[in-house]
């Protein structure tokens, strides 16, 4: 991992990024809608997009396994999505990327946590602008100066080759409708006009702030019967993380069906779900928790018999 601000765009990306190693298909899992708390964000979402860009003839480029697209179908959507790695038999989603060949245009795209991914992520936004002639765009992604305030080290993982600030945006986009951050803090929410894109130049007054103690909190623990909750990207860089500092997690929890059972690579931890670890965990045992937003229904889950360390607090 090589993170560097470009300066003549001002974009931060992974310079050590090689796409041909990167492989989406349907085994690629990434749902979180287990969480009672992130339906809640994405019902705001929704709403969000509601507001914008009204119900009729949007399309979810990156839909995943359809959690989204079927949330806004409830609300009355008309709605069409494609994703590669979706597993499902819905005849609105196309395991497809989307492109101009297809022939689909939508009055308004929606685009989570997809561009971050991207290597060259404003020719991606030019050829969704081509492909659909223009129309309102959604774009949610993380926050690389939220990542940076919390020193959260675990957050910079390979499927993620860029890195932005919310302030990239309104120099990507000539018309920005609305831009926030979300989910505690953690998700830039962006509303733009996608007729409207630009190759970005770098501000001088606005450079990337890398902190200089990123990485303070990764240190050695004096910790027994250790636990990761949560199994996906933070819960495998923060394991093999602290195996190198001499911490052995001894079991990761994750309440996603399809990761229960499966091992996180490098270190091989067999992925659990919270009845099967809970139930051989002693009262005390420390649970390192991947998200502090999740902390309030962790405590609930596991009747507040643990000590738990939210990462990103502490």
């Amino acid at each position: 991992m090589v993170l560097a601000e470009n300066l003549g765009t001002g974009l931060v990306s992974n310079l050590a990024f090689r796409p041909e190693l990167m492989e989406y298909d349907s085994n690629y899992q990434n749902e979180q809608g287990n969480s009672p708390l992130f339906r809640r964000h994405l019902e705001s979402v929704a709403d969000l997009v509601e507001t914008h860009m009204g119900r009729e003839g949007l399309v979810e480029v990156g839909c995943g396994k359809g959690l989204f697209l079927d949330l806004l179908s409830a609300r009355g959507a008309d709605i069409r999505g494609y994703d590669p790695t979706y597993e499902g038999d819905d005849p609105r989603i196309v395991r497809e990327y989307f492109s101009k060949a297809l022939g689909i245009t939508g009055r308004g795209l929606i685009l989570r946590h997809v561009l971050e991914h991207i290597q060259d992520p404003v020719a991606f936004l030019q050829e969704l602008k081509e492909a659909n002639g223009g129309g309102m765009i959604y774009i949610e992604v993380p926050c690389f100066d939220w990542i940076c305030t919390k020193r959260a080290w675990f957050d910079i993982f390979y499927e993620h080759v860029n890195y932005f600030r919310l302030s990239d945006f309104f120099r990507i986009f000539g018309t920005v409708y609305e831009a926030r951050r979300t989910f505690g803090g953690q998700y830039l929410s962006i509303v733009a006009d996608l007729s409207t894109i630009r190759v970005p130049v770098r501000d001088p007054a606005d450079a990337a702030a890398f902190p200089d103690d990123f990485t303070a909190k990764l240190q050695p623990r004096d910790v027994v019967n250790a636990v990761v909750w949560g199994g996906a990207s933070k819960g495998v860089i923060f394991s093999l993380m602290m195996e190198r500092a001499g911490v052995i997690v001894q079991q990761v929890v994750d309440i996603n069906p399809a990761k229960q059972g499966h091992f996180l690579p490098a270190t091989g931890i067999q992925v659990k779900s919270p009845q099967q670890a809970l139930a051989q965990l002693p009262d005390g045992a420390t649970i390192f928790v991947m998200n502090s937003n999740y902390l309030p229904e962790i405590r609930e889950m596991s009747g507040h018999r643990f000590n738990y360390v939210g990462i990103d607090d502490e």
